[in-house]
């Protein structure tokens, strides 16, 4: 299995960015049966310049049983900005939410953001009560500073976690609870059985999901501006936020 262990650019990002993406990988060598996933060929790896700097993106996205695409990206912008990304795409016959986790580091390597959540598609737009068990007998965890949320951030759960760390306790609080969560989610997805009845539900649930996160300007922004608005967009629809038709 192909992994993006061995990087050229995990090595020089922000320590909890690396962290999190090993411990991403580890967790779903564990749990879930993997195999690769092909993304398009020129979309993999992806170099480019934004104001000056050298702009590089690498993706690792495998399958597995449960999940049609589990995705991870890692982007760097020269010294601006190292960014992880991870979304995990539950095939349509599977009634799961959407696990999604963001890092982005800025200028002096502080991160500026980070977020985990486990996004409910259902018609309710609410997590069933296994995870909403399996969530609330987590311990504790207390951040100094809360981010908002995006205006666009409706198909966030009650559990979702947006919070800037200020200090090595809490970026190793963060790494602790998205482990948690992915192992939550992991462990729930081995036992959920399918549901091919409830396929036109789950499937409008991951294009709404897809449809608000596309609403990012931040990330669109940064993607224009590097490769030209055709390119986002292509990058956006097929490898961020693809849904099945």
């Amino acid at each position: 299995m192909s992994s993006l262990s061995a990087s050229s650019i995990r090595e020089q990002q922000h320590p909890l960015i690396r962290n999190l993406a090993n411990a991403i990988e580890s967790t779903w060598q564990r749990y879930l049966d993997l195999s690769p996933y092909r993304l398009p060929e020129d979309l993999g790896y992806v170099e480019g310049r934004m104001e000056g700097e050298k702009l590089t993106i690498e993706n690792a996205c495998y399958e597995a049983p449960q999940f049609r695409k589990l995705h991870l990206e890692l982007a760097k912008v020269g010294t601006m900005l190292d960014i992880l990304h991870c979304v995990m795409f539950p095939r349509p016959e599977y009634a799961l939410p959407m696990f999604g986790t963001d890092l982005v580091g800025g200028r002096g390597q502080a991160i500026s953001m980070a977020i985990v959540d486990l996004s409910p598609t259902n018609e309710a737009r609410s997590l069933s009560v296994e995870y909403q068990a399996s969530l609330s007998a987590l311990p504790t965890v207390e951040f100094s500073q809360q981010r908002p949320v995006p205006e666009w951030g409706d198909i966030f759960s009650n559990f979702c976690l947006l919070v800037r760390p200020t200090n090595p306790e809490e970026e190793t609080a963060f790494l602790s609870r998205v482990t948690q969560y992915l192992e939550v989610h992991c462990q729930r997805a081995i036992a959920t059985a399918p549901t091919p009845e409830r396929r036109d539900e789950i499937l409008a649930g991951q294009r709404y999901y897809c449809a608000q996160q596309q609403l990012n300007d931040k990330t669109r922004r940064v993607l224009e501006k590097a490769f030209g608005e055709e390119w986002a967009e292509r990058y956006l629809t097929t490898v961020l936020f693809d849904v099945v038709e």
